[in-house]
């Protein structure tokens, strides 16, 4: 399970990422994290795989608490995290299934088992046909196909993905997207940071917007069922924020960072599980 409890990120004084951030997301769930650039996606997910801590509250991701995690456990965590980035991140100089090999090789895996795992991990991304194709070779979703399955061959509990779609044309977008309901609907966890708010809008996940490092909008959590897809082309959104109407904070004369206790939420939100109030009874 991922949790954050009261969570910031500050950089510098100026310089604020993340503010009174509070979210569960638990094994077998499809969440989408929303927001125009800056609003804390990214770092949302740096968090989430210990690459940043939070300036303050906890961040808890498989029972490891980040601000008290040692370093080995941290390495121990992402073995089992799977991320995919935007950019791909692949070796040049290796195949598809050298890279995705190297996942494997880098957590110290048993050498007789890599060649198996990597042709199951390939062959459940549908390039079994590719293994000996150097990057270049490959197509944009091809290239973020490898990337996936390097995500997958560690048999994740989460797949983190940031803008796994950003570079990729309307087919690729589709296909890709389609390789990552499978995989959630195999019980594996996806929590997937996207622009496209086309996907979001046509695929009935839960939602949590950001705008600027403040939650502005939370679709309500739905338990993960066996089969959770079967999308429809004409689906009506889902009810969150537009492309280039994205909800503001809350206003507050209050101190930086406080919600006016009057304030509604958006139409369909739900409430946050720790609010003020109860932030400030534990005080």
């Amino acid at each position: 399970m991922i949790r954050l409890d009261d969570v910031a990120k500050e950089y510098t004084r100026s310089r604020v990422a993340l503010s009174h951030v509070d979210f569960e997301i638990r094994r077998g769930e499809f969440v989408f994290l929303i927001g125009p650039s800056g609003s804390g996606k990214t770092t949302i997910l740096k968090l989430l795989y210990m690459e940043e801590k939070p300036t303050h509250g906890e961040v808890w991701v498989n029972g490891l608490q980040s601000n008290t995690a040692k370093r080995r456990e941290v390495a121990e965590l992402r073995r089992k995290l799977g991320i995919v980035f935007q950019e791909f991140k692949l070796l040049e100089d290796r195949t598809a299934a050298q890279n995705v090999a190297f996942a494997l090789e880098v957590t110290g895996a048993p050498k007789a088992s890599i060649p198996s795992k990597v042709a199951r991990a390939l062959n459940q991304v549908g390039l079994a046909s590719k293994a000996g194709e150097l990057p270049r070779h490959l197509s944009g979703g091809e290239q973020q196909r490898v990337a996936i399955a390097r995500a997958l061959v560690n048999e994740p509990y989460f797949i983190l993905a940031d803008e796994p779609t950003g570079n990729l044309d309307e087919r690729a977008t589709r296909g890709v997207f389609q390789l990552l309901r499978d995989i959630n609907a195999g019980g594996t966890s996806v929590v997937m940071a996207t622009h496209d708010l086309e996907i979001v809008r046509k695929n009935d996940f839960r939602t949590i917007a950001l705008n600027p490092g403040r939650i502005v909008f939370a679709s309500a959590e739905r338990a993960p069922p066996e089969t959770r897809y079967t999308p429809l082309i004409g689906q009506p959104a889902i009810g969150g924020p537009l492309e280039g109407n994205w909800p503001e904070p809350p206003a507050s004369s209050a101190s930086p960072g406080s919600e006016s206790p009057d304030s509604d939420p958006p139409p369909g939100a739900t409430v946050p599980r720790a609010t003020r109030s109860t932030r400030e009874s534990s005080h």
